[in-house]
């Protein structure tokens, strides 16, 4: 399969960007208080990455009772939750100036060459299972 890097790379980065302003408009990234980037604040990436887990972890609640989501109630928590997760990675990728749309695709098109992601090795059994 053919992976187009530029495509993604400027798909992906244009939803980073959305997230990340988003995000920045609402003040999610200023300490309230003291008006200070909060990136400034040695704790603030691995709070930010685990409000991902728990976006996470209200997917697979989601899924495993087979509810539909309390905001958006047309659709399943599971995606829902999946999509706050991946709001929530783009918008701390934006808030830390990294490339997350030039790694995605980049891996997307490593993986294609990996002797452990074909079927036929998958099937063997000492294959990749998942």
């Amino acid at each position: 399969m053919y992976v187009d890097r530029a495509k993604i790379t400027r798909n992906i980065g244009y939803v980073q960007e959305v997230c990340h302003l988003l995000a920045e408009q609402a003040g999610w990234w200023t300490d309230l208080k003291t008006g200070e980037p909060k990136q400034s604040n040695p704790l603030a990436f691995g709070n930010a990455t685990m409000l991902v887990v728990t976006e996470l972890s209200e997917a697979i609640e989601g899924h495993r009772k087979d509810l539909m989501d309390d905001k958006l109630t047309h659709r399943k928590m599971v995606e829902v939750e999946l999509a706050d997760a991946v709001i929530r990675i783009f918008d701390l990728a934006g808030a830390y100036g990294l490339d997350l749309a030039g790694a995605i695709a980049e891996k997307l098109e490593y993986n294609t060459t990996r002797e452990d992601h074909k079927i036929e090795n998958r099937v063997l059994d000492n294959g990749k299972k998942y």
